[in-house]
């Protein structure tokens, strides 16, 4: 099968099973255990989170329903719901294994920075801390692409190295949620 052609989730992949819970439910308990005051998800209407049960402790967890898929408008939404914010964690739902310590070693170096990313194999991965400067320019943002498309080529965007490559591990394809659940199992 060429790379192109391999199958695709439908609108129901944020709600596909992992370890006993929707995949979306592992993004936002990472959110969760963030340093944040609030958590935002951006979701579109038909997906089913009566489920989803916070953490002892957890920071409030705000519903926003968004009629696009697209991650530009999603991010959009999310950042004019949110308001004046200091920073913006963006963890994307279809990403269960991103380690929850991830987000404090990205608070620790944003600094005065634009935002600031983990990195596994020279490749930035999730989640994405952006600062206030980098929150003006999301409203610039199109299509698909998210906010790698005000972040690349530019020198104030700091990396966090890491040898967990789970801050890269998206789940597009059913393929590739079968084969977590396979390395889960072993």
């Amino acid at each position: 099968m060429a790379a192109g052609s391999a199958r695709r989730f439908g609108s129901d992949k944020l709600s596909a099973t992992f370890e006993g819970e929707p995949l979306v439910h592992h993004a936002i308990r990472t959110a969760c255990a963030a340093p944040v005051d609030k958590v935002l998800v951006a979701a579109r209407p038909d997906l089913d989170l009566s489920q989803w049960q916070a953490p002892e402790g957890a920071p409030p967890v705000t519903i926003l329903r968004v009629e696009s898929q697209a991650l530009s408008t999603t991010l959009k939404a999310g950042v004019a719901a949110l308001g004046d914010v200091d920073a913006l964690f963006v963890f994307l739902g279809d990403m269960p294994r991103v380690p929850s310590e991830e987000a404090a070693h990205l608070a620790r170096i944003l600094a005065d920075n634009f935002a600031a990313l983990p990195r596994h194999g020279g490749k930035p991965g999730h989640p994405v801390l952006l600062s206030a400067r980098a929150l003006a320019d999301v409203p610039t943002l199109t299509g698909d692409a998210g906010a790698g498309q005000i972040l690349r080529g530019r020198a104030d965007v700091v990396f966090h190295e890491t040898q967990d490559p789970a801050v890269r591990l998206d789940i597009d394809r059913p393929e590739d949620l079968a084969r977590l659940k396979h390395e889960a199992e072993d």
